[in-house]
């Protein structure tokens, strides 16, 4: 399928909502509660959120394994109820789960997976999916003797066999090494430079900052905010400052002006402070004030995690 589209976004949701029906009594669990955004074509989108917060279950929807309570969602333009199978063809997703036979070979693997699709044997890629995620030499192991960052790789190969323009990645790292994790993120990079569209959701929120264009978060069913990277961070408005003292101090410096004023060592003090009402310069002479010598400072602007931790522990407004 081809990586252009003239739909628009590559992914459409309107208003989804999901409530699971009761086990014992009452209205059932609301897991998503109208959610609607766009994921435009080529960008590498981030889907954040707290556990339980509900990106598996829309993810499951797009996937076709979840039935939507209401509203509406198209992928590549085709709606997952009206067009099914196009849309299904349209979208790879990678489980956060490692899911396949152990038995089979990867190469048996993708032929496997590419024929479930219906891609005729001449047009398999096989060989070059393989290459693309570095196994080409493990064509022929058995997929049980991999390692766990390959099984990993395996798994996205396996989610492209169809050529589909939207690629989907529920927590791909999850439990993986540091080694791997970069691995892992360079293919996706090289994949989204050929053209996919690639969705991910991650709790590694320092990675989410560095590959997405734009990030949604969900709390609790909802949508809370979506926005490009860059603005997202922009909302933070805390600023941190870290003071080294002459001395060892029992208790932090306090002021009614910072946010947040912890101690990180003997001698070293964590000041947070609202950077729309001062400067690192006016917290130094509060400190000083106080009868603190200052010998080192460096400062430290909020980042993705900041912001996340505030959006996600804000109570929800209710209509």
């Amino acid at each position: 399928m081809d990586t252009t589209s003239a739909f628009g976004p590559a992914i459409r949701i309107t208003d989804i909502v999901k409530r699971y029906a009761p086990s014992g009594g009452g209205e059932g669990k609301l897991a998503l509660d109208g959610v609607s955004f766009d994921v435009p074509q080529g960008q590498i989108f981030g889907l954040l959120g707290p556990n339980g917060a509900g990106k598996s279950t829309l993810i499951n929807i797009l996937a076709g394994l979840v039935v939507k309570t209401s509203g509406s969602a198209e992928i590549w333009g085709f709606d997952i109820d009206k067009d099914r199978r196009n849309a299904k063809r349209a979208i790879g997703i990678v489980p956060q789960e490692i899911v396949f036979d152990p038995f089979f070979t990867p190469i048996e693997v993708l032929d496997m997976q590419a024929g479930f699709y219906g891609v005729p044997k001449a047009a398999r890629r096989s060989m070059e999916l393989l290459r693309e995620v570095h196994l080409a030499d493990k064509a022929k192991a058995y997929a049980r003797t991999l390692s766990g960052g390959m099984k990993r790789r395996l798994l996205v190969a396996k989610a492209m066999v169809h050529s589909p323009p939207v690629l989907v990645l529920d927590e791909p790292t999850a439990g993986v090494d540091v080694e791997l994790r970069r691995q892992l993120w360079e293919l996706v990079s090289e994949l989204n430079h050929s053209g996919v569209t690639v969705v991910l959701t991650t709790h590694y929120l320092e990675e989410a900052e560095q590959l997405c264009d734009r990030i949604a978060i969900i709390n609790h069913g909802k949508l809370i905010a979506n926005k490009p990277t860059r603005e997202m961070v922009d909302m933070a408005r805390e600023k941190i400052v870290v003071l080294s003292l002459d001395r060892d101090i029992a208790a932090p410096p306090a002021h009614p002006a910072f946010l947040k004023s912890r101690l990180t060592g003997e001698r070293q003090v964590e000041i947070t402070y609202n950077k729309d009402k001062m400067n690192a310069g006016e917290v130094m002479s509060l400190v000083q004030g106080q009868g603190f010598a200052i010998v080192d400072v460096s400062t430290r602007e909020a980042d993705l995690e900041d912001v996340f931790v505030t959006l996600t522990s804000a109570p929800l407004e209710t209509t």
